[in-house]
């Protein structure tokens, strides 16, 4: 995973690598800067163990310029046997003093600003996790959209592993995220266009592609499916359905930049994704 040296910096994108893996660690362990100001962003689910979360992060922050970091559902779950025995919010705030630590921005941090080729741009981390509103046509509520699922065989870990402390449900902590998130988007500065980051896609349509339509449910909310309209976005960076591509929504782009499972990744011809560059924006194919 040697990456071609380049003139310039850019700002690249990864996600899911789930390093608890060992080939994932090992393909993680080869990702290389192809230029010494290159910034990286991880956008969740780089493990479920927060001590695993802290060493990923340190690998790469010692690599990278800069790397800017959201959490994926996988972070924020409490499994069993791990040290770090934080549920909801706690788990969540000793992820952020983590990579505030290591130098690592975060969304509770101020958002830095990319000003190499591309730019300037704010790179703007966001954590508004998921709230049942991806749900299957004709169906109006979270409770029906749940029990479908079940009765389809499909229940999300989360369920088991995920608390939401001191929250209710994860869709009550992702209205409290939602509100928070939109009045730190309301102060951005129109020169620098942001970089949207987030975990779960912003918008409802990459999920119409999944094996398991019911999983859409954890995939997140339509409460941001305008944000990269209404906030001016310069591209949109997203992970969690493990289904790397790049798609155009309103003329914004939209990067899934997942990594995945090697189960997943050992099927493609074109073998585990790399970090994907998102700034400046790559040339058309063809």
């Amino acid at each position: 995973m040697t990456p071609v040296p380049r003139g310039e910096p850019a700002l690249l994108a990864i996600s899911d690598v789930h390093t608890a893996f060992e080939e994932n660690r090992a393909v993680v362990d080869a990702i290389r800067p192809g230029h010494p100001g290159d910034w990286l962003i991880v956008a969740g689910d780089v493990a479920e163990r927060a001590a695993d979360v802290e060493a990923t992060l340190a690998l790469l922050a010692d690599r990278f310029a800069h790397v800017v970091w959201t959490p994926g559902n996988h972070e924020l779950w409490t499994p069993p046997g791990d040290p770090c025995a934080l549920r909801g919010e706690e788990r969540y705030r000793h992820l952020v003093a983590v990579c505030r630590r290591l130098g690592v921005s975060t969304p509770e941090d101020p958002y830095p600003v990319w000003t190499g080729p591309g730019g300037p741009a704010t790179v703007a981390p966001l954590f508004v996790l998921y709230d049942y509103s991806f749900r299957r046509d004709g169906i109006a509520s979270k409770e029906a959209a749940l029990e479908l699922a079940r009765e389809n065989g499909v229940v999300c870990t989360d369920e088991v592993y995920l608390h939401p402390e001191p929250f209710a449900s994860a869709d009550a902590w992702c209205r409290d995220r939602l509100e928070r998130t939109r009045e730190r988007l309301a102060g951005l500065d129109p020169a620098a266009p942001p970089v949207l980051v987030n975990h779960f896609p912003l918008v409802r349509e990459p999920t119409r592609i999944l094996r398991y339509p019911d999983f859409a449910l954890w995939c997140g909310t339509e409460e941001t499916a305008d944000w990269h309209v209404r906030y001016g976005a310069a591209a949109v960076v997203y992970g969690h359905l493990h289904i790397p591509r790049t798609t155009w929504h309103d003329g914004v782009r939209f990067e899934e930049v997942s990594l995945g499972y090697p189960r997943e990744w050992r099927t493609r011809a074109s073998g585990p994704a790399r970090p994907r560059q998102i700034l400046p924006a790559p040339a058309p194919l063809g």
